[in-house]
């Protein structure tokens, strides 16, 4: 593959850890060379007979891939977009397909294929489409980078482990993150060193800092060579990193030799600034445009300035198909592809046949600008759910604005939420308030992190901030609101960012109806009023 005399991947084979070191290609990779030549006789594998596969053939009825629209619920609510809306995207269009057991034609997906045994690369048809896609979206800065599918980034992020990291090790992980990330290091005895965040993501200055002081007296470890990060829609803060900021902790990396694994579900869930009710339906959305310039409106992935090969993407179909699919896919230079690779023969094997199938055929029938215009349709879906969600929380609660000079929010717009206390002021007579808690406007994904203050509470010094947390937590999961409490995003369980008096809890709007979103909000409401004067 040429891509405009770019340069190749340099060697980063130094990064392999002793068990990926340790591991030969399968001996069965010798046969699946030979085993789809035209012609050849095939005694070798234990391969089942495709025709005692009880599948003929999966029939699908697809949705089109305007489904959605590409402009904001209020503007579809009025005037001619309702009119519109209402006549070509109120019901559910599909459009039909069927992956046959045997093919019709040369190059068709067939279930004779995807349901036997594959290579764990996964299929040539699915691939293919993965890396034209990867090449027009993400546009890598060298040439010779490889794709390769794996069942999921949990999956992914797994076989990195395994593959760079020894035990003992320590990784770099942003100071709040995802919780299985840490869960799967943990048997290893591998230790995240988290890395300070602000208001877009991940710190180059802390990250440089880190890396530059590092000492392996103290720390117990060598220096760290593998950064996880989620830079869109950064789970759980919901910051995205600029184009400016990934070069600058690309650069860093280069500087102190690190692989930076990208780990990226939400990169087709940015989404614009929230803008609030009462002016958004003058708001143009960036959603509504053509499928080229919606990919120019898109942060740059770290592979557009990766020059070195040193970024392993992690890629997944679960938050724009369906997890269930349980696929996704690598990118990243050829050394690094053949050990996932090894990893992944004796582990994963090939995803699953099925959801290979289905997923290639829909992307085929959609065709690669019908895919994107799906992916328009989504971003404007999960920005409508961010903003009626964020409207109901100013709407119950009484909300001032402010700019946040320091800690992950710093140069964020922030709102901080107030409750009127029980009894009126004895000075003005008026309710007194509360401030309850704060947050931020996600920029990309399905959470908004909410930093709650426990000082006002009546056992505040009595009882611990974490204890204060979880209380809370378990009231509200008795008034049948589920949250995800913030102590299990810490990458640091001994010393949790943020203060002594502060807590935090993960809210998402992805799954919610309107109308459940609504009365969560009223329980939250309650609860707190309650929590507040438990004595």
């Amino acid at each position: 593959m040429s891509t405009g005399g770019l340069p190749k991947s340099i060697d980063l084979s130094h990064h392999l850890s002793d068990v990926a070191n340790a591991r030969l290609p399968s001996p069965l990779k010798l046969l699946a060379k030979y085993a789809y030549t035209p012609g050849m006789i095939p005694l070798a594998g234990g391969m089942p007979n495709p025709s005692y596969f009880p599948f003929s053939a999966i029939h699908v009825d697809a949705l089109v891939t305007n489904s959605f629209a590409p402009i904001s619920l209020e503007r579809r609510q009025s005037g001619t977009f309702s009119w519109l809306w209402n006549m070509f995207g109120s019901k559910e269009k599909t459009v039909p397909f069927a992956v046959k057991k045997y093919p019709d034609h040369p190059g068709d997906i067939d279930l004779a294929t995807t349901l036997q045994y594959g290579t764990a690369e996964g299929s040539i048809q699915l691939r293919e489409i993965c890396q034209a896609f990867t090449e027009r979206v993400y546009q890598p800065a060298y040439e010779d980078w490889k794709v390769l599918l794996h069942t999921g980034n949990t999956d992914g992020w797994s076989r990195i482990v395994t593959t760079f990291t020894n035990h003992g090790d320590w990784i770099l992980a942003e100071e709040w993150t995802y919780p299985s990330a840490l869960s799967t290091v943990q048997p290893w005895g591998i230790k995240a060193a988290p890395v300070t965040v602000d208001g877009e993501g991940l710190s180059a200055v802390d990250l440089r800092k880190i890396l530059a002081g590092w000492d392996e007296a103290e720390r117990g470890g060598k220096r760290p060579h593998v950064l996880y990060t989620i830079p869109v829609g950064q789970n759980p803060t919901g910051g995205t990193l600029s184009a400016q900021r990934k070069q600058e902790v690309y650069n860093i990396c280069v500087e102190f030799d690190v692989i930076i694994v990208e780990d990226d579900p939400y990169y087709f869930l940015q989404m614009p600034h929230y803008v609030p009710k009462e002016t958004r339906k003058t708001s143009a959305s960036p959603f509504d445009t053509d499928e080229d310039n919606y990919l120019r409106k898109l942060v740059p992935s770290y592979l557009k300035f990766d020059w070195q090969g040193r970024v392993i993407r992690l890629d997944t179909f679960s938050k724009t198909i369906a997890p269930g699919v349980r696929l996704g896919w690598f990118t990243c230079n050829p050394t690094f592809a053949e050990n996932l690779l090894r990893q992944g023969q004796t582990s994963t094997q090939a995803p699953c046949g099925l959801g290979q199938a289905m997923v290639a055929q829909l992307l085929i029938t959609w065709k690669p600008d019908g895919y994107i215009r799906w992916l328009r349709g989504l971003g404007q879906q999960y920005t409508d759910r961010r903003d009626h969600f964020i409207d109901l929380l100013r709407a119950k609660f009484h909300t001032l604005t402010s700019v946040s000079e320091h800690n992950f929010w710093k140069g964020c717009t922030v709102y901080d939420a107030y409750l009127e206390t029980g009894s009126p002021s004895e000075k003005t007579g008026a309710f007194e308030k509360v401030k309850c808690f704060s947050f931020v406007a996600p920029s990309a994904g399905m959470f908004i992190w909410l930093k709650f203050y426990f000082d006002s509470h009546p056992k505040f010094g009595k009882k611990s901030v974490e204890t204060l947390e979880m209380h809370l937590w378990e009231e509200l999961a008795k008034a049948e609101v589920l949250v995800a409490p913030g102590w299990m995003f810490s990458a640091d369980q001994e010393n949790t960012p943020d203060g002594k008096y502060e807590g935090h809890y993960r809210i998402s709007f992805s799954t919610a109806t309107f109308s459940d979103m609504k009365r969560g909000v009223d329980i939250i409401a309650e609860v707190m009023k309650s929590f507040l004067h438990d004595d």
